[in-house]
């Protein structure tokens, strides 16, 4: 059994069993003092940089806070975890103390990724999510992916309020059962994944700005506040060090960086990415996945592994439920071909103007890059939850389309990912929730119905008042997916099938894959065609359509067919409706 540490060079590090360093960086403080529950209050020496460190009598255990020049006491901003919440008492861990079992695991090379999102609160929290990780495997799911779980205000939370970076949330479970998740994936031969949050902090519990004001820009805002410094050679270290802290000292296989494009200096993100891969033990698989909602290709080209691909999300919506609200109005027109540039070049909008953004360009150019530096999904939590009532696609579409919909992801060479709960068609909502209380509360609430006052159907009135309180316990305890009674075993039984010819035939001849051509054959229909590794070329016919299309007909020997019947009809040149197709044709 092994054990592992990361060593930061900040926060509470045991030197020996029963002393700890103590060190902060509050520069704009003349003083700090170490509260030690229970124990002596210390002074704590200050570096002309503005770090304050003292090193005592303090063991795996010891509740501790920092006492400013007011008097007003704080966690600390690098705390392994907390007594109860955010501005509670912090609390001195030993890394060390978890025996890994399976401490030896190297992970898998990327193209072998399907990923599967989750809340791990909507699940009973580390513990719940370890009991569900045999049925993940079982089903075919290479990967699980956390959303983050990174200390936020109260028990409920997506996670992207977040104000202690490096502290597990005491509402899921202690470090170390985060670890024996992790662990215990591992030893399922299961990745697991984490979602962090390095654009903003939540409204709630973040005191930096107290004692640390440079930690921010006072001439730059995101849409959550005043916009992180990354400027400063402090705050670059903080967000990289925490990066390789879940990596190094908890086992992650890898790590989604939340809304990139609210970083102000995108060069920290390649400079991470290089110390991350200079830093992981030689041999070990380590990925790095972006969200970007700017298009910015330049990171794949680097040290970063895939971004989400939010453009074939909304061209496939689109198709699907014929939305046309907010930014899905990019994709109303000619949507097939969009959906074909998507599964031939990556993005659709590739420095394009976009009519949402008022024409203004977005995007960089993609088509170079392999299909695999994109994952590809149907649903996220971002797209069920940024919803008005968080429905999902069941609610919307008719089950032949949404099948042949998951028949292009999961055989598409673009990495899948499945949210939680799609896998046994749920048609439990996935709401927006939180835990905040008093006027923060309010502003939530009120700012949520805002949202949604230039969709049609919600403007001021009573339905946009039936939208559901995000801090109303029920609107948690409603998100907890569950299978659909009558279609979750029809589902689950679809998924498992699809995902099994996935590992067997596209998987392993992904290296080397590049895209031939894709080509919209209906107005919701396309058929795209890859050169696989192996030097033979997958051919996928889709159509969303209600009317079939004509087609070339495929050669070679017929994968899957969403529809019984559908394989036999494209032979002879016709596509049928609400069908997907997936034929391997002899090389070219």
């Amino acid at each position: 059994m092994r054990r592992f540490a990361y060593d930061m060079p900040f926060g509470a590090t045991l030197v020996a069993a029963d002393r700890t360093r103590f060190r902060l960086w509050a520069p704009a403080q003349r003083a700090v003092e170490l509260v030690i529950e229970g124990g002596p209050t210390l002074p704590m020496q200050r570096s002309p940089e503005g770090w304050f460190e003292v090193e005592t009598r303090a063991g795996a255990g010891a509740r501790y806070r920092y006492k400013l020049d007011d008097g007003l006491v704080v966690p600390d901003p690098a705390s392994r975890g907390q007594a109860d919440d955010v501005h509670d008492p912090s609390v001195v861990i030993d890394p060390a103390a978890y025996r890994w079992r399976h401490g030896d695991w190297s992970g898998k090379p990327w193209p072998t990724t399907v990923l599967y999102e989750l809340h791990a609160g909507t699940m009973g929290g580390f513990a719940g999510v370890q009991a569900r990780l045999p049925a993940l495997a079982e089903l075919g799911v290479t990967a699980v992916e956390l959303m983050p779980i990174n200390d936020f205000p109260g028990g409920r939370n997506w996670g992207y309020d977040g104000v202690l970076p490096f502290a597990p949330d005491r509402a899921y479970g202690t470090p170390d059962e985060l670890k024996a998740l992790v662990d215990a994936a591992h030893g399922l031969g299961l990745m697991i994944f984490l979602d962090v949050v390095y654009n903003h902090f939540g409204p709630d519990g973040n005191y930096l700005g107290l004692y640390a004001p440079g930690f921010f820009r006072d001439d730059l805002s995101t849409p959550w506040g005043p916009a992180i410094d990354f400027r400063q050679p402090v705050v670059r270290d903080y967000f990289t060090r925490n990066a390789l802290y879940w990596l190094m000292e908890y086992r992650f296989d890898g790590l989604r960086f939340d809304a990139v494009h609210a970083i102000s200096d995108p060069l920290w993100l390649d400079e991470t990415a290089a110390i991350v891969r200079r830093t992981i033990e030689p041999g070990r698989y380590v990925h790095l996945v972006l969200e970007h909602d700017g298009n910015a290709a330049d990171h794949l080209r680097r040290e970063f592994n895939a971004q989400w691909n939010d453009d074939a999300h909304h061209v496939l919506h689109v198709m699907l439920t014929r939305e046309r609200d907010g930014y899905y109005a990019d994709y109303a027109e000619r949507p097939a071909d969009k959906l074909a540039r998507c599964l031939a070049e990556g993005f659709v909008y590739q420095g394009d103007p976009s009519p949402y953004r008022k024409g203004a360009p977005r995007g960089t150019p993609s088509a170079d890059l392999p299909p695999t530096s994109f994952v590809l999904f149907l649903q996220n939590h971002d797209q069920i939850g940024n919803r008005p009532f968080g429905d999902r696609l069941t609610e919307h579409t008719d089950p032949e389309a949404l099948r042949a919909a998951v028949a292009l992801q999961l055989l598409c060479p673009q990495i899948p990912l499945i949210f939680m709960g799609e896998e046994t068609g749920t048609r439990t909502p996935f709401l927006f929730f939180t835990d905040h209380h008093g006027e923060l509360a309010k502003a939530v609430r009120d700012g949520r119905r805002r949202e949604f006052s230039h969709f049609e159907g919600f403007q001021a009135g009573e339905k946009a008042e039936q939208i559901p309180d995000p801090n109303a316990a029920e609107t948690f305890q409603a998100s907890c997916p569950q299978p659909d009674p009558s279609t979750g075993t029809a589902w689950h039984d679809y998924y498992k099938r699809l995902l099994a010819l996935r590992a067997s035939v596209v998987t392993p001849q992904l290296a080397g894959t590049r895209a031939i051509a894709a080509a919209a054959v209906g107005p919701a229909a396309v058929v795209a065609t890859w050169s696989l590794g192996a030097g033979r070329v997958l051919r996928l016919a889709c159509n969303l359509g209600g009317d079939f299309c004509s087609i070339e007909p495929p050669q070679g020997d017929m994968l899957f067919e969403s529809r019984s019947g559908a394989g036999q009809q494209a032979r002879e040149g016709r596509l049928e409706a609400l069908s997907t197709i997936a034929f391997l044709e002899p090389s070219r």
